[in-house]
Order: C-alpha cells, then sequence, then structure tokens
C-alpha cells in the first residue's frame, strides 16, 4: 500500500506543472486550420458556385418601390365639450367642460387611427379596388390581406403623433396609388363609423323635419280647401270690410226712404221718379239682406247668398272659428318647421366639424429610385454564408470519420439514415 502511494505521488505532480490544456487548444486550432487549407479548392468551387447563382437569383428578382405619405391625427373633444357646457350654463361650464374633455378623448388618437388602417374592411376595399388577388397570385382572400399588410408598413411617432405609411410594390404607380389608397379608405371608414352626438342629433332632426313638413303640407291643404270652398281669405278684414259695407248699405237705404216719401208727397204713388226710387230702394234692400245672410230671394227666384262671392256677417262667427284653427295650425307648423330648419343646418355644421378628417402632411408621390433588392448585399451574404457552410460540412464530416463504428452516436445516426433511405424507397416505388 505505501509502494502504491508513494508511485502515485510523482505522477500527481507531474499533471500539475505540464498543464496540458495549452497544448490541446492549440492542437485543435492547428487541425481545423490544416483542414480548411487541404480544403482551400472545395472552399473556392463552392463560393465561386454561390458567388455565380446569387448573382443570378439577384438579377432575377424584380424590383421593389416604396411610396409613402405622412398623417397627423386631428384633435377630439373640445367642441363637444364647450357646447356642453354652454347648454348647463357658466356656473359649471367649467366642471363639465373638463369632464366631457376626459370623456371625449381631447388628446391625440393616432393609436386609433393606426388599429383602422390595419383593419379587415381598408385591407378588403383595397383588395377589391386594385384587384390584388390576381396582382399577388394569391387564391384567398385572407392570403392577399397577409401580403399586404406584409407590404405596408405603418409607424406612429410616439412624440409628435405623426402616422407613416410606406407601400411596398412592384410598380412605382401602384405603390403609389395604394399608399393614397389607405387615406382615402381611412377617411370613408372614419366618416362612416362616426358616432358622436352631433351625428345623432342631425339624423333625429332630419327626421321630425321630414314628419314637420308633411303636417305642415296637410294644414297648408286643408286651410287651401276650407277657403276656397267658403270664400275666406281673412275672416277679421272680411268681418270689417262687410259691417263698413252693410253700414253703408243701411244709410244709404234709410236716405233712400227719405227720398222716396217726399218725392210721393210731390209726385204721388204713380210717377215714375217714384217708381226708379223704390226700385233702388229694393236694390239696396236685397244687398243688405245679402250681406246680412238673410235667405231672401230675387224676383226669378234665385238664391241671393248663391251668387254672392263672399260669406255673410252671420256665417262669419262661424267660419272664423274653423278659419282661425286653421290658420293656427298652419302658423304653428311653419314656426315648428323653421326652428328645426336651423337647427338642423347647425347640427349639419356640428356633425363635420366632430367627424375626424385626416390632415396630410406628405401626399404620396412617385418613387424615383428602387428600394430593393440590394443585389450587391445579397451576393456577398450568399457567399459568405456558402463559406460558412462549407467549413460547417468539413468539420462534421471529420468528427463522423473520426467517431467509433460502436459509438452510440454514430449508430444512432446510422439507423436513422437506414430508416429515412428505406422509407423514400418504398415511397418512390
Amino acid at each position: 500500500m505505501q509502494t502504491e502511494s508513494v508511485e502515485q505521488i510523482p505522477r500527481l505532480q507531474d499533471y500539475g506543472t505540464r498543464e496540458p490544456l495549452a497544448p490541446v487548444e492549440k492542437t485543435n486550432w492547428v487541425e481545423n486550420a490544416s483542414l480548411f487549407w487541404d480544403s482551400r479548392r472545395l472552399f473556392a468551387r463552392v463560393a465561386g458556385t454561390v458567388f455565380v447563382l446569387s448573382i443570378l437569383v439577384a438579377l432575377l428578382l424584380p424590383k421593389e418601390y416604396v411610396s409613402g405619405a405622412r398623417i397627423m391625427p386631428p384633435e377630439q373633444g373640445g367642441n363637444t365639450a364647450a357646447m356642453l357646457a354652454a347648454l348647463v350654463g357658466k356656473s359649471s361650464a367649467g366642471g363639465l367642460a373638463g369632464l366631457a374633455g376626459s370623456l371625449l378623448g381631447a388628446k391625440n388618437n393616432g393609436a386609433l387611427f393606426v388599429a383602422l388602417l390595419h383593419s379587415g374592411t381598408v385591407s378588403g376595399h383595397l383588395i377589391d379596388r386594385f384587384e390584388l388577388q390576381r396582382v399577388y397570385h394569391k387564391r384567398y382572400r385572407e392570403d392577399t390581406a397577409r401580403r399586404l399588410s406584409h407590404l405596408t408598413k405603418i409607424t406612429e411617432d410616439p412624440k409628435s403623433g405623426v402616422i407613416t405609411i410606406a407601400v411596398t410594390d412592384k410598380t412605382r404607380e401602384r405603390a403609389r396609388d395604394l399608399a393614397q389608397g389607405y387615406l382615402d379608405e381611412l377617411n370613408n371608414l372614419v366618416a362612416k363609423v362616426n358616432t358622436s352626438s352631433a351625428h345623432r342629433e342631425r339624423e333625429f332632426i332630419e327626421q321630425r323635419l321630414k314628419t314637420v313638413q308633411a303636417e305642415l303640407q296637410r294644414a297648408q291643404l286643408e286651410l287651401s280647401d276650407f277657403s276656397s270652398k267658403n270664400t275666406t281669405i281673412d275672416i277679421k278684414e272680411q268681418t270689417r270690410a262687410t259691417v263698413d259695407a252693410g253700414a253703408k248699405l243701411e244709410g244709404q237705404l234709410i236716405a233712400g226712404k227719405s227720398e222716396i216719401d217726399s218725392l210721393r208727397q210731390i209726385y204721388g204713388n204713380q210717377n215714375v221718379r217714384v217708381r226708379a226710387a223704390e226700385a233702388r230702394n229694393a236694390n239696396l234692400q236685397r244687398e243688405l239682406q245679402r250681406a246680412n245672410g238673410q235667405g231672401s230671394t230675387d224676383p226669378d227666384g234665385a238664391d241671393i247668398d248663391a251668387s254672392h262671392p263672399y260669406p255673410a256677417l252671420r256665417q262669419l262667427p262661424q267660419l272664423g272659428v274653423r278659419w282661425a284653427n286653421l290658420y293656427r295650425n298652419v302658423s304653428i307648423q311653419e314656426t315648428v318647421f323653421d326652428l328645426l330648419s336651423e337647427e338642423y343646418e347647425t347640427a349639419r355644421i356640428e356633425e363635420v366639424k366632430s367627424i375626424p378628417t385626416v390632415s396630410v402632411i406628405d401626399v404620396p408621390g412617385l418613387p424615383e429610385r428602387k428600394s430593393g433588392p440590394h443585389r450587391t448585399l445579397i451576393v456577398l451574404i450568399s457567399t459568405l454564408l456558402s463559406a460558412v457552410m462549407t467549413a460547417v460540412f468539413l468539420l462534421a464530416r471529420r468528427s463522423w470519420l473520426e467517431m467509433d463504428d460502436e459509438d452510440a452516436r454514430r449508430v444512432l445516426a446510422t439507423r436513422i439514415a437506414i430508416t429515412i433511405r428505406d422509407r423514400w424507397r418504398r415511397s418512390s416505388v
């Protein structure tokens, strides 16, 4: 036992003083460098082949152009808060304005606009408008929308809130038109989904205005029919005119009777002048009866009232009540219609103000230079990757050859390769 321990002591000291790690690392580095140097022709062939192929592929890739636009989302909430404050009154205007501003969102709503630009409605309209399924050679609309989303970059500056839209396409014109199409569809979508209070108010006033207009037309028609049948234009003026005419007729009739009495005393009853005066008095009497609405008849038996162009004095009170009701109804409907018309115009203006409109900073332009592909970069990266892959292949092959046949890793890899080869042969047969 002592002999074995004595023999082991020098060995431990030898291991502590030899430091074998550095020579091993140096040997591995040298072996790898020797392997790569011996296979330099393989590196050259692979790199040259990949270099030529990458040049061909880069030349065959279609050019790409980018057209962009920059927009600034509008501010919302100020006008509506001010209107609410004005309705409530000056005493509570400050608190209500602050509450309305916080509820309606007085800050920049750029995130909402970015979400709308990424919505399926916008992409669907653009797919139909530019026939992108045929352009992108896609069978399904969802694949086309995914391709359009991949070619479109929408970003928002967190500080300024400016939204940038950049669309990539194979042609200059379509890239510009797609970028402009995003702006058009965004405006249409914002106007379509607007649910502000001004919009709802405008719709309500519009419906109410149509109802009041129909009622006004019906009231005017009823008043017109009543006035036409009863010859009533203005009851107050007609009553005043009828009373004045009746007073004049009565005065003329009294004067005529006095004249007849005097003529009878002078000339007798059978005198021509007496009969003429009596005839005039008879006409005045009929006119007075007609004005008073008395149902007298003329010598031919015709009804006097039927031939009179205006209603009789006795009919005016009854006609006046009905005419006044119809006229009042027309006046009420006209007043309501005028008020609603003014409110409708105001609501339309407020609705237009409340609809967020896109403020375009930079309009989409026709790109002058291509944005891709970067052919030089493609060739360089492909050649570099070919060299790296060749080095990995050489190291892997050397490790494979250095393995023992009984190595578990070699056995497992061999079994997997045999299984894959057998299944491939079966499937090919």
